[in-house]
Protein backbone atom coordinates (compact mmCIF):
# COMPACT_ATOMS: atom_id res chain seq x y z
CA UNK A 1 0.00 0.00 0.00
CA UNK A 2 3.08 2.54 0.56
CA UNK A 3 3.74 2.19 -3.10
CA UNK A 4 0.45 3.44 -4.30
CA UNK A 5 0.94 6.29 -2.58
CA UNK A 6 4.95 6.88 -2.98
CA UNK A 7 3.65 6.66 -6.84
CA UNK A 8 1.16 9.65 -6.38
CA UNK A 9 1.85 12.92 -7.31
CA UNK A 10 1.01 15.57 -4.71
CA UNK A 11 -0.47 18.12 -7.06
CA UNK A 12 -2.36 15.58 -8.12
CA UNK A 13 -4.03 14.82 -4.87
CA UNK A 14 -4.07 18.40 -3.40
CA UNK A 15 -6.79 18.96 -6.65
CA UNK A 16 -8.52 15.49 -5.61
CA UNK A 17 -8.96 17.47 -1.92
CA UNK A 18 -9.57 20.85 -3.63
CA UNK A 19 -12.18 19.49 -5.35
CA UNK A 20 -13.76 17.14 -2.15
CA UNK A 21 -13.52 20.95 -0.76
CA UNK A 22 -15.64 22.88 -3.50
CA UNK A 23 -18.05 19.90 -4.01
CA UNK A 24 -18.91 19.91 -0.11
CA UNK A 25 -19.31 23.47 0.24
CA UNK A 26 -21.39 23.46 -2.43
CA UNK A 27 -23.75 21.09 -0.51
CA UNK A 28 -23.46 23.36 2.41
CA UNK A 29 -23.96 26.47 0.50
CA UNK A 30 -26.74 25.23 -1.99
CA UNK A 31 -25.77 28.85 -3.33
CA UNK A 32 -24.38 27.77 -6.61
CA UNK A 33 -21.14 29.55 -5.27
CA UNK A 34 -18.60 27.09 -5.33
CA UNK A 35 -19.48 24.07 -8.35
CA UNK A 36 -17.17 25.94 -10.80
CA UNK A 37 -14.18 25.75 -9.13
CA UNK A 38 -14.77 22.11 -8.53
CA UNK A 39 -15.34 21.59 -11.94
CA UNK A 40 -11.52 23.76 -12.12
CA UNK A 41 -10.30 21.46 -9.91
CA UNK A 42 -11.07 18.14 -11.64
CA UNK A 43 -9.73 19.62 -14.67
CA UNK A 44 -6.64 20.76 -13.35
CA UNK A 45 -6.59 16.90 -11.65
CA UNK A 46 -6.72 15.40 -14.78
CA UNK A 47 -4.04 17.93 -16.25
CA UNK A 48 -1.47 16.90 -13.23
CA UNK A 49 -2.72 12.93 -13.98
CA UNK A 50 -1.65 13.88 -17.56
CA UNK A 51 1.89 15.44 -16.29
CA UNK A 52 1.35 18.96 -16.84
CA UNK A 53 3.68 21.43 -14.89
CA UNK A 54 2.22 23.33 -11.63
CA UNK A 55 1.53 26.46 -13.96
CA UNK A 56 -0.06 24.66 -16.75
CA UNK A 57 -2.50 23.15 -13.66
CA UNK A 58 -2.96 25.92 -12.51
CA UNK A 59 -4.03 27.73 -15.57
CA UNK A 60 -6.52 24.85 -16.47
CA UNK A 61 -8.32 25.40 -12.95
CA UNK A 62 -8.65 29.05 -13.55
CA UNK A 63 -9.19 28.68 -16.86
CA UNK A 64 -11.97 26.09 -16.52
CA UNK A 65 -13.62 27.50 -13.38
CA UNK A 66 -14.14 30.82 -15.06
CA UNK A 67 -15.12 29.69 -18.34
CA UNK A 68 -17.94 27.46 -16.54
CA UNK A 69 -18.41 30.19 -14.35
CA UNK A 70 -19.58 32.32 -17.50
CA UNK A 71 -21.28 30.24 -19.44
CA UNK A 72 -23.83 28.85 -16.72
CA UNK A 73 -24.28 31.18 -14.04
CA UNK A 74 -26.45 33.68 -15.77
CA UNK A 75 -28.89 30.57 -17.04
CA UNK A 76 -28.60 28.67 -13.86
CA UNK A 77 -29.55 32.67 -12.00
CA UNK A 78 -32.09 33.08 -14.46
CA UNK A 79 -33.83 29.60 -13.49
CA UNK A 80 -34.03 30.03 -9.99
CA UNK A 81 -35.05 33.55 -10.30
CA UNK A 82 -37.74 32.63 -12.15
CA UNK A 83 -39.66 30.86 -9.86
CA UNK A 84 -41.10 33.76 -8.27
CA UNK A 85 -44.90 34.53 -9.20
CA UNK A 86 -45.95 37.74 -9.99
CA UNK A 87 -48.68 39.46 -7.33
CA UNK A 88 -51.70 41.06 -8.64
CA UNK A 89 -49.99 44.37 -7.56
CA UNK A 90 -48.20 44.37 -10.88
CA UNK A 91 -51.43 44.81 -12.52
CA UNK A 92 -51.38 48.21 -11.11
CA UNK A 93 -48.11 49.79 -12.98
CA UNK A 94 -49.45 52.28 -15.96
CA UNK A 95 -53.18 52.97 -14.16
CA UNK A 96 -54.34 56.12 -13.79
CA UNK A 97 -55.18 55.99 -9.66
CA UNK A 98 -57.36 59.37 -8.11
CA UNK A 99 -54.86 60.80 -4.85
CA UNK A 100 -57.06 60.70 -1.96
CA UNK A 101 -54.55 62.18 0.38
CA UNK A 102 -52.45 65.20 -0.84
CA UNK A 103 -48.51 63.06 -2.04
CA UNK A 104 -45.54 65.50 -0.66
CA UNK A 105 -42.43 63.36 -0.37
CA UNK A 106 -41.35 65.69 1.79
CA UNK A 107 -44.46 65.63 3.92
CA UNK A 108 -43.80 62.02 3.71
CA UNK A 109 -47.32 62.24 3.10
CA UNK A 110 -49.96 60.86 0.45
CA UNK A 111 -52.41 57.85 -0.61
CA UNK A 112 -54.42 57.02 -3.06
CA UNK A 113 -56.67 53.51 -3.57
CA UNK A 114 -56.77 51.27 -6.16
CA UNK A 115 -58.85 48.04 -6.37
CA UNK A 116 -60.01 48.62 -2.90
CA UNK A 117 -56.44 48.95 -1.51
CA UNK A 118 -55.41 52.15 0.07
CA UNK A 119 -52.02 52.55 -0.82
CA UNK A 120 -49.00 55.10 0.59
CA UNK A 121 -48.09 57.10 -2.65
CA UNK A 122 -44.90 59.01 -3.12
CA UNK A 123 -43.30 60.59 -6.60
CA UNK A 124 -40.12 59.93 -8.18
CA UNK A 125 -39.17 63.61 -7.28
CA UNK A 126 -39.35 65.82 -3.78
CA UNK A 127 -40.26 68.79 -5.66
CA UNK A 128 -43.62 67.27 -7.05
CA UNK A 129 -46.64 68.03 -5.44
CA UNK A 130 -50.10 66.14 -6.43
CA UNK A 131 -53.20 67.92 -4.85
CA UNK A 132 -55.60 65.60 -3.45
CA UNK A 133 -58.57 64.71 -5.94
CA UNK A 134 -55.75 64.92 -8.79
CA UNK A 135 -55.15 61.81 -11.02
CA UNK A 136 -51.55 60.08 -11.23
CA UNK A 137 -50.08 57.07 -13.20
CA UNK A 138 -48.60 54.80 -11.62
CA UNK A 139 -45.09 53.93 -12.29
CA UNK A 140 -43.68 51.60 -10.20
CA UNK A 141 -44.12 49.61 -6.81
CA UNK A 142 -41.57 50.17 -4.24
CA UNK A 143 -42.10 47.76 -1.30
CA UNK A 144 -45.72 48.80 -0.36
CA UNK A 145 -45.72 52.04 -1.58
CA UNK A 146 -47.48 53.47 -5.21
CA UNK A 147 -44.80 55.76 -7.40
CA UNK A 148 -46.42 58.00 -9.05
CA UNK A 149 -46.68 61.06 -11.76
CA UNK A 150 -49.09 63.58 -12.02
CA UNK A 151 -51.04 63.04 -15.02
Amino acid sequence: MGEIWSNIDPLTVLWLLLFAAFVVGEIATVGLTMIWFAAGALAAMIAALCGANIIVQVLVFIVVSVGCLALTRAKVQDFINGRTQRTNADRAIGQIVRISERVSNRDKSGKAVFGDVDWTVRTRTDDEVIEEGESARVLEISGVKLIVEKV
